[in-house]
């Protein structure tokens, strides 16, 4: 009984770490899974580099989308497009 009280201090300090850092990590990474998995022709997005352009063809071979910018068409791997700020564009304007 008195060993599992020196390790009690490490042990919540690995609980800890887990709820509050490890876990949203995973959360994070589940969600952007999604989004990119989500993807669709026509959709208006950023990637997280800042550039802005819609999609005009997605791969599922090797994972990657075609981006259609003023400048031309760009292909990028989905994991470059951002999550937060493709969702802030296409997000409908809220009425005052």
């Amino acid at each position: 009984m008195e060993n599992l009280g020196q390790f009690l201090p490490l042990i919540l300090i690995f609980a800890v770490a887990y709820f509050f850092m490890i876990r949203p990590q995973i959360k994070r990474q589940k969600d952007e899974k999604k989004f990119a998995s989500e993807l669709k022709k026509g959709d208006k997005i950023i990637t997280k580099s800042g550039l802005h352009g819609k999609i005009v063809e997605l791969n599922d071979k090797d994972f990657s989308c075609v981006i259609e910018t003023m400048a031309g068409r760009l292909k990028f791997d989905r994991s470059a497009i951002s999550m937060e700020m493709s969702q802030k564009l296409n997000k409908p304007a809220e009425k005052k």
